[in-house]
């Protein structure tokens, strides 16, 4: 049996072969994925599309792709920056299948001269290949240095390449049985937590090679309770974490021009890589107009016209991706949830969160349905979702009875209902009846704890790669 270690790009799997990896016996234990440069994306590319044009097995096109991976050794030799990462194992029983990759030589040679094989695994070699797949939901050993599980974007992509007879797949029942179930109720408490420490790491690392640590600017327009306590949890989360963080309060009366003119002073503060507007702004002000004040690339919020538009092309990668979202992405990877191929439900189409989280769900390949204030029957449909994701801020909107047995159900509402017996005041109060959905979900977020924490961290790693591509720290 021969182990292998990799990270999945998209459905393509990139698997490295290291030079200091012995190979002298079948048992290879431990294979470390290289960060491929951007120079082989195109070539990768056209490997992978090759690949997917499979329906039957080409020996020739098979053949043909092998050349192709071949040329590609020595370009990767010299393009590749060296970093080890690792997401899923993989058990590969001697099948032989990389034999047709061979170029000539056994499998044992092949793996101790090749520098990177790359292979995609369609649904017709999926049927043929004894595979044994498992999530790791944390990352172990001193040598991995990945703060987030969640891949580059543009690492997702696939060309849509439809089956002859996919008309005639023969269509499963709505609702599989769920009886006796025990729901997962995901601590986003604990898993920022884990990411926080890793993002802590880094930032002591930034700040004893370069004497300088990353920094968050925050805008606070007016007196909204709920504003004003997001607010102060990001900046304690800075604090926690080593990361500097100035706040700029404004009137609720306040001019556009007032928060543009602070936007442009911390747009050219060479110690602020991180600028936050904190939404949603009074009436009277155009966020739109607000927000492409920004400085694109200190955006850490994602919500600049640019970043958006690269999260919704093919091929693109935003310089941030919008902090909520992300989160709810990293909770669904980390639960070990399957999102390519699954029916995904958007409640809410926000710009900061219902849109921004149903083009990633279609970047990482699910079927999205946004659920709307004008939609008929969104009951019906939210109940034929595998995967449901609500922010309407509509407190108990979703019921036991919008949910099929054994979706996964998460919740970004985070109504301020009033309650006099809470410190603050209020409490916080989902979309999503907990009560009713935990006897019908599989996997369920809760408010609070759930997807608010991850918000807050992504915020932070946002802030930390700004910072790290700014003052050009690797």
């Amino acid at each position: 049996m021969i182990r292998l270690e990799l990270i999945p790009v998209g459905t393509i799997l990139v698997v490295l072969s290291s030079q200091f990896v012995k190979t002298s016996n079948a048992d290879i234990d431990v294979l470390l994925i290289k960060n491929v440069s951007k120079v082989l994306s195109k070539q990768l590319l056209d490997i992978s599309r090759s690949l997917a044009a499979l329906s039957v097995a080409n020996n020739k096109l098979l053949s043909r792709i092998s050349d192709q991976v071949d040329r590609l050794q020595n370009e990767i030799a010299k393009a590749c920056d060296f970093t080890f990462t690792c997401v899923y194992f993989i058990e590969l029983f001697d099948y032989g299948v990389f034999s047709q990759f061979s170029i000539g030589q056994n499998w044992r040679n092949v793996i101790s001269i090749m520098g990177l094989v790359a292979v995609m695994w369609t649904n017709y070699l999926r049927k043929r290949l004894p595979l044994t797949i498992r999530s790791l939901h944390t990352l172990k050993g001193n040598q991995l240095d990945q703060i987030l599980m969640s891949p580059p974007l543009a690492s997702l992509d696939l060309p849509d390449i439809w089956s002859p007879n996919s008309s005639s797949r023969i269509i499963p029942a709505i609702h599989k049985s769920f009886d006796d179930h025990t729901t997962i109720v995901l601590d986003g408490k604990l898993i920022s937590m884990e990411i926080r420490s890793r993002i802590a790491a880094k930032v002591r690392e930034m700040k004893k090679c370069l004497g300088e640590v990353p920094g968050l600017a925050v805008i606070l327009v007016g007196q909204r309770r709920d504003s004003r306590t997001y607010v102060r949890n990001k900046i304690m989360a800075c604090e926690e974490v080593g990361i500097k963080s100035v706040v700029t309060e404004l009137p609720t009366d306040c001019a556009e021009m007032d928060v543009q003119n602070a936007i442009m002073r911390f747009n050219k503060d060479p110690s602020i890589h991180g600028i936050l507007v904190q939404l949603p702004l009074p009436e009277h002000l155009d966020e739109e107009k607000v927000l492409d004040a920004l400085c694109i690339e200190k955006d850490v919020d994602g919500f600049h016209p640019v970043n958006m538009g690269n999260l919704a092309i093919n091929g693109k990668e935003p310089l941030f991706t919008p902090c909520t979202p992300k989160g709810c992405i990293e909770l669904l990877i980390r639960s070990g949830v399957e999102i390519m191929g699954k029916k995904a439900v958007v409640i809410g189409r926000s710009n900061i969160v219902g849109l921004p989280t149903s083009l990633l769900l279609q970047r990482h390949h699910a079927t999205v349905t946004v659920i709307h204030a004008f939609t008929e029957n969104p009951e019906q449909i939210t109940s034929e979702a595998d995967i449901i994701v609500s922010a309407a801020g509509v407190p108990n909107l979703v019921r036991g009875n919008w949910i099929k047995p054994g979706a996964t159900v998460i919740d970004v509402g985070t109504t301020p209902v009033e309650d006099s017996g809470c410190d603050d005041g209020y409490r916080l109060v989902g979309d999503v009846c907990h009560e009713e959905a935990i006897k019908m979900a599989s996997v369920i977020t809760p408010v609070p704890g759930g997807v608010g924490p991850m918000t807050v961290a992504m915020l932070l790693y946002n802030t930390l790669v700004s910072a790290k591509r700014m003052l050009n720290f690797n």
